[in-house]
């Protein structure tokens, strides 16, 4: 689970946020209560991305083709 800290708590700790980040932990940081930011590990930023990208291309590969039949970019456009 994310640990809340401010925007202003954030500037005044930032180093002792980024040893959190570094041990795995996540942060987000508010700003007059609403969340504005995120601090994750990298690699958790990057196994996200890649699970999504990973699980649109197989919803994709799943899907059947659509034969609309050719349309110029000007009939495009028309409609």
């Amino acid at each position: 689970m994310d640990e809340s800290v401010t925007s202003a708590e954030a500037n005044r700790s930032f180093s002792r946020l980024l040893r959190g980040v570094r041990e795995g932990r996540s942060y987000v940081v508010t700003s007059h209560g609403r969340p504005v930011a995120k601090l994750v590990p990298a690699d958790a930023e990057s196994a996200t991305a890649t699970g999504a990208r990973r699980s649109l291309l197989e919803r994709l590969a799943r899907q059947d083709v659509v034969h609309i039949g050719q349309r110029t970019r000007d009939e495009l456009y028309d409609d």
